[in-house]
This record gives C-alpha cells, structure tokens and sequence, in this order.
C-alpha cells in the first residue's frame, strides 16, 4: 500500500522520521527522540458508544499480522495520516494521542510496531527491538 499524495511533514515526528531516513541525523538520537514523541494510535470502536466518548478503560488498538506471523501495533505520526489507512478498517475511527514510550511499556512483549504504514515516510519495529527500547 502506498499513498499518493506527496509527504509534507506536518509536525516535529514527521520532521524527525524524515531527517532519520535520509541519515542526517544518528539512528540513536531519532530513537530517543521517538520514545517521548506524541504518536496516534488507532483503537477499535465500542459498539452502542456515545459518539466521541471511550466507556471503556481498555482500548484495544489496530493490530496486524505479518507475511511471517508478526504481529504488529500500528501507529501514526498523527491522526491525520491514519484516515486513508484506517479506510480498510472501519472499526477503527477513533484513537488515542499519546507517548510512543506509553504504548510501548503498555504492549506484551511479541509485538512489533509500524508507524505510518502506507506511507513513504515511517518505520516498522521488530518485537526484539521493542524490547530493547523498553529495557526487557
């Protein structure tokens, strides 16, 4: 999947995944960077919901599984970026904004993590370097 429309960076993740990317600045810092950065994550619709109001305190976010059996939480650089993925997941139109850190420590071990799938710019995360991220 690949989306059109040419990628203007609309915020400082976008800015930073793009400086990665073209390696002006170091894999390390771009990681430390992107453990406090404000990421989207998409979380699956309560049915009978007042529209706009989560009743649960468990959000249970867009998991994918790989080609290979990964599975894989995916994240997005903001919500903006999510709607024409989200298009092929009508479950899922709201979401949650916060620290990439925060879905992290909150995910099982075993997963792996694509921000912004579809798009040119993002990063996919295999499980053991999740892991590594969040210290276990």
């Amino acid at each position: 999947m690949s989306f059109d429309e040419p990628f203007t960076p609309h915020n400082e993740l976008e800015q930073q995944l793009i400086a990665a990317q073209e390696g002006s600045i170091p894999g390390d810092d771009f990681m430390h960077y992107l453990l406090t950065a404000q990421v989207f994550m998409p979380v699956q619709d309560e049915t009978h919901a007042i529209k706009g109001f989560q009743r649960s305190d468990k959000a249970v976010p867009l998991t994918l599984e790989t080609e290979d059996g990964m599975q894989v939480v995916v994240l997005f650089s903001s919500p903006e970026r999510a709607k024409p993925f989200l298009v092929d997941y009508p479950g899922y139109t709201g979401g949650l904004l916060t620290e990439f850190k925060w879905v992290l420590e909150r995910m099982g071990s075993g997963y792996g993590v694509a921000v912004n799938p579809g798009w040119s710019v993002g990063i996919d995360m295999d499980p053991d370097m999740i892991d590594q991220m969040v210290g276990r």
